[in-house]
């Protein structure tokens, strides 16, 4: 590693060396590379360094790591054609992107091409924005023929960040497809095709639902820098209630960056909803969780309802009512997945 590259981190030089190695057809598929501690040597890089280069590696899909046989090569030269890139920053955080991506991964792998899953856990000193930018680049000089990008949410400068992502694949010439929400805020929608469910009729029914109960006063609560999601929601609550010739007021609805018990007192003396609907089932547990620790009964003084159909949501204190998201569903999206594949 005698030229580096744009003053890259040791560990990404190795990586992009060996990399460019495998591409090039010097390593071919079954053949081992150098271990790390002849890595070590050869490049006067310390042990840590080398064995990142070899597990992003891995997470790359280009070779894999065998105890007791070393680091095998997995990748052809001739076959990156038929590769596509998985980039999920929130993967392994909640219970809906993970059936999502199994199940575009089950229909991928059918019609025999390679997805790349890559590593979307941060680590302590990784923020999810540096790891997203990271892991697009990778797909990038891994020439990766199409990604699914789950755009990133609740972190500060996240539209800035899901803009250079999207413009980096699109300088590449790599087509996206957009999981769950959009790049830019709603109403607005972007030219990337996007695999969703209706949030704005989501919103809808929820309400329609609480009216339909004869609640008058309904809230809407939510996280603060939330994705284009819970504005498509909250539009949606707001139709049905100007449908039922009721004006939602500004004060009805509430973003936070974290719900606690400071919260909810507020939430009850300030507002004094009749119900309230929850951006998904996480924060209705959260605000039922408060609600309750301050003796209000649910539902027989305030209804909460949620969206999402995560599985505790059955199995809380009360039995929430949500919006079910058909996540193997919109992993099932071949006609989708084909558009990305269709030059191949």
């Amino acid at each position: 590693m005698g030229n580096p590259k744009n003053k890259l981190p040791k560990y990404r030089q190795l990586f992009e060396e060996i990399r460019d190695a495998i591409f090039s057809g010097k390593y071919r598929v079954g053949d081992r590379l150098p271990s790390e501690t002849a890595l070590v040597q050869r490049y006067n890089i310390s042990r840590p360094t080398a064995a990142r280069a070899l597990r992003d590696l891995e997470n790359a899909g280009l070779v894999q790591r065998r105890h007791g046989s070393g680091t095998l090569v997995l990748h052809s030269s001739h076959a990156r054609g038929g590769s596509l890139g998985l980039l999920v920053p929130g993967l392994g955080q909640g219970e809906i992107f993970e059936p999502i991506c199994n199940q575009i991964a089950k229909s991928v792998q059918a019609h025999n091409f390679t997805l790349f899953w890559g590593d979307s856990s941060a680590g302590k000193d990784e923020s999810k924005t540096s790891l997203a930018k990271s892991l697009c680049q990778q797909y990038i000089d891994q020439r990766v023929a199409g990604v699914f990008f789950e755009p990133i949410e609740l972190m500060p400068g996240m539209e800035k960040t899901n803009q250079y992502i999207v413009k980096a694949f699109q300088e590449a010439g790599i087509p996206v497809i957009l999981i769950d929400c959009d790049v830019v805020k709603f109403p607005r929608r972007s030219q990337f095709d996007l695999v969703r469910i209706d949030n704005r009729r989501a919103g809808y029914l929820l309400t329609e639902h609480l009216l339909k109960l004869g609640c008058k006063r309904i809230d809407f609560v939510s996280k603060s820098s939330s994705a284009a999601t819970i504005d498509a929601r909250i539009a949606g609550y707001r139709d049905a209630l100007l449908e039922n010739e009721i004006i939602p007021q500004l004060d009805w609805m509430h973003r936070a960056d974290s719900f606690d018990i400071d919260f909810a007192r507020h939430l009850i003396k300030a507002s004094e909803p009749e119900a309230i609907i929850c951006g998904n089932d996480y924060t209705a547990a959260l605000v039922m969780r408060d609600l309750t620790r301050l003796g209000v009964r649910i539902p027989q003084e305030i209804r909460i309802v949620g969206i999402d159909d995560l599985k505790y949501a059955s199995a809380l204190s009360v039995p929430l009512t949500t919006i079910h998201q058909p996540c193997r569903a919109m992993g099932r999206v071949w006609p989708a997945i084909q558009k990305l594949v269709q030059g191949l």
